[in-house]
C-alpha cells in the first residue's frame, strides 16, 4: 500500500504550480500551435480546479478534495495521452513535455491524502476496569455513640 504523505496544504502549493508549468511551458520548451493551446487548457482547467477545491488552498470551495483527485487523474490520462490524440507525437520537445508533466501529476496524485486519513487523530480504545462498589464513607462514630447526641429515654 502506497503511503499518502501529501496533505492538503501541500498538494495546493504543488497544483498552483503544476498549473503555472503547464501554462509556460510550451514557450520554454519552444513549441507553439495546437501542441501549446493543449497545454494552456490543461494548465487553466489545473488552475481553476485548484481554486474551487475544498481544501486550506481553495478559494471558492465547491468541490471536495476526494472529487478533486477523481477529476486530476482524468486530466493525468489525458495528459499523457494527448501527443497520441492530438496527433503531435512528431518532434521530441512537446510529447515528452506531455508525459513528463503527466508523471510528475501522477506521482503527486499516488502520494496524496485526498481522504484526509493522516490528518485524524489514531482511533483508542480505552479500557476502563470493572469499578467495585464503594461504601458510603464514615464521618465519625455511630449516633449512638456520640456525647452531643441525646440519648432517648428509656420508658
Amino acid at each position: 500500500m502506497i503511503h499518502r504523505s501529501i496533505g492538503a496544504v501541500s498538494h495546493g502549493i504543488l497544483d498552483y504550480a503544476l498549473a503555472i508549468l503547464l501554462i509556460i511551458g510550451p514557450s520554454v520548451a519552444g513549441f507553439g500551435g495546437v501542441k501549446a493551446t493543449w497545454a494552456y487548457i490543461f494548465g487553466g482547467l489545473l488552475f481553476v480546479m485548484a481554486l474551487v477545491t475544498r481544501s486550506p488552498l481553495g478559494i471558492v470551495k465547491i468541490i471536495g478534495l476526494a472529487l478533486h483527485g477523481f477529476v486530476e487523474l482524468l486530466l493525468i490520462a489525458c495528459l499523457i495521452a494527448a501527443p497520441w490524440f492530438g496527433s503531435f507525437t512528431s518532434g521530441v520537445t512537446s510529447p515528452r513535455f506531455y508525459w513528463m508533466m503527466g508523471l510528475m501529476m501522477l506521482v503527486l496524485w499516488a502520494l496524496t491524502d485526498f481522504r484526509g486519513v493522516r490528518d485524524r487523530l489514531p482511533a483508542t480504545t480505552v479500557a476502563t476496569p470493572l469499578a467495585e462498589p464503594v461504601a458510603a464513607p464514615v464521618a465519625g462514630p455511630p449516633v449512638a455513640d456520640r456525647a452531643d447526641v441525646p440519648k432517648p429515654k428509656a420508658p
